[in-house]
């Protein structure tokens, strides 16, 4: 009897183990649940539509809701089975619907992080360590043009491809100076400073922003004028989502010549003598030729042609000139004769279609292909940035292609500055690198695979050559680029530290501008409802 009694505790006790997890998992479901029940329920009588509301608002039961959260996931490693879900994605069709999820979101205390186009390095606008809901902006990408007054407004879901096929549907003589990625989004690319290959030239996207439309903490839409100076000075570089959720932007339209000319080139180390001398000759070059010659380079560790098995370094100049190529050969005989650049490496094309070459299509691929969003599509990557503001001497460069061959894999985005550059001042807008900067670096990392211990390897690699670089880059403070976000130069945990936490990378990534943009944040959303892991802080409360 005894032995059967114990069987029976014992099948008793395996019984309740699982009953257990099976009473706490409804639990678990039905907090969800109920968050999800009383965030439609706020949005339903915020919009009195509540038959559109269950359209734009995903659960984690929703059948749908992992092709939503993937479409806009541009880098692989935020795409894993251990990556932190949202609880709830709103996708709003009309601005009524960004309002009343400020509002709902703010009411039921969570964090709320928003989307315009998923391409941040760190995916700060679609991860989180707490419980947080989802604003993805892709179904607001409307595109109005103005020729008359040759402005545009422009929603912050729209693509950079869009935008630039918009224009070009209705000019073949304007342009906008901004990013080379088309599927990149407009509300993170402009608040943050976006540039491209007429920086030269034109400046900053910011630096043509005439106008804005931001939902603020209180689920009002404020426009330039009644947002006042010192919030419109900040969306212009601040990053937009510390302060309210940008809706729109009005931008000037830039005159752009009927005819660019673009060509690339590689030289590598173990091939030409001269490589060295090409790198530094080009520091000296880029940033003072003239202003419509733009020339982006790369530094990448490749497999030799001629010692097999062994690495050595290529460089590519990839350049876009606003001008017709016989203008172009004239300037670089003159100004970089090293190149012994002809005339047949030149490509002349339209502006429209110097858009479809810089993002990798084949000459001759119709500008249709940059309203293609391309959903589903990432690599595992990781980016870094940094300012050089003196020439890196041949010494110096010798040592680096060395260190970089050694790493093996990370390779150097050099993009020039000067020209309209140095005549804006670092105040002008919250963007803070003009004047003094020779050329901004990209670090690069991409991979194809997934993998902790592949990741660990190749972030440690990018880490490293990041620290090679350090006597080569601006100091005090360090600067950075927002739009290269990296989270390894800082975190904010947006507790009682905030500040603190948040003024080690706010000032590299804003200098002196940092200071200005609290103050701002401080006054337009005194309890930091607007926040993620790279925010603006408050100023900490006077005791």
């Amino acid at each position: 009897m005894r032995k059967s009694h114990s069987l029976v505790s014992l099948s008793m006790q395996a019984l309740m183990i699982p009953l257990f997890l099976v009473l706490l998992l409804p639990l678990h479901v039905s907090a969800s649940d109920s968050v999800y029940e009383t965030f439609v329920q706020c949005l339903s009588n915020q919009t009195n539509q509540p038959d559109q509301v269950s359209n734009i608002v995903y659960s984690q039961t929703n059948p749908s809701y992992t092709t939503v959260l993937r479409a806009y996931i541009r880098n692989s490693r935020f795409n894993t089975s251990t990556t932190p879900k949202p609880t709830i994605i709103v996708t709003p069709t009309q601005e009524s619907h960004v309002q009343a999820t400020v509002i709902c979101t703010k009411n039921i205390g969570i964090q709320l992080k928003i989307r315009s186009g998923g391409h941040d390095y760190e995916g700060i606008s679609y991860i989180s360590d707490v419980p947080f809901i989802i604003l993805d902006m892709f179904n607001l990408r409307s595109i109005t043009i103005n020729l008359q007054e040759q402005t545009a407004w422009v929603e912050s879901g729209a693509t950079l491809g869009e935008l630039y096929y918009r224009i070009w549907e209705k000019s073949k003589v304007l342009g906008f100076p901004a990013g080379l990625c088309p599927t990149v989004g407009v509300g993170g690319h402009l608040s943050g400073g976006g540039y491209g290959s007429m920086l030269r030239k034109h400046g900053l996207s910011v630096d043509h922003v005439l106008d804005a439309k931001l939902v603020d903490v209180n689920g009002k839409i404020l426009d330039k004028e009644s947002m006042g100076e010192d919030l419109f000075w900040a969306i212009r570089g601040g990053g937009g989502a510390s302060f309210g959720v940008i809706l729109s932007y009005k931008i000037n339209l830039i005159p752009v010549p009927e005819t660019v000319s673009v060509f690339r080139i590689e030289r590598s180390l173990d091939e030409e003598e001269n490589v060295t001398d090409i790198v530094y000759k080009w520091q000296q070059v880029a940033p003072t030729t003239d202003d419509n010659l733009w020339m982006r380079m790369l530094v990448q560790p490749v497999s030799s042609k001629v010692n097999k098995g062994e690495k050595t370094i290529r460089i590519s100049i990839l350049t876009m000139f606003l001008g017709n190529a016989e203008e172009l050969v004239a300037l670089l005989d003159k100004d970089f004769p090293e190149l012994g650049m002809k005339k047949e490496g030149v490509t002349e094309m339209s502006w429209i279609d110097s858009a479809v070459w810089w993002a990798n299509y084949d000459n001759g691929t119709s500008p249709s292909v940059l309203l293609d969003r391309n959903p589903d599509s990432a690599n595992f990557l990781k980016r870094k940035s940094d300012y050089v503001q003196t020439p890196i001497s041949k010494d110096g460069l010798e040592w680096l292609w060395k260190k970089m061959i050694e790493l093996g894999k990370t390779g150097l985005v050099f993009n020039p500055y000067g020209g309209k550059m140095n005549e804006i001042p670092a105040s002008a807008t919250a963007f803070p690198h003009r004047a003094g900067n020779l050329f901004k670096i990209q670090y690069s990392m991409n991979w194809d695979e997934e993998g902790i211990e592949l990741e660990k390897n190749y972030t440690a690699q990018i880490r490293r050559l990041y620290s090679y670089m350090t006597p080569f880059v601006s100091k005090n403070p360090r600067s950075a680029f927002l739009n290269y976000r990296d989270l390894d130069i800082g975190i904010n945990n947006n507790d009682k530290n905030s500040y603190e936490e948040g003024e080690v990378y706010g000032v590299k990534y804003f200098n002196d501008n940092f200071h200005r943009l609290v103050k701002v944040k401080t006054a337009v959303d005194p309890h930091n409802f607007f926040r993620n892991e790279q925010s603006i802080p408050t100023n900490p409360s006077k005791p």
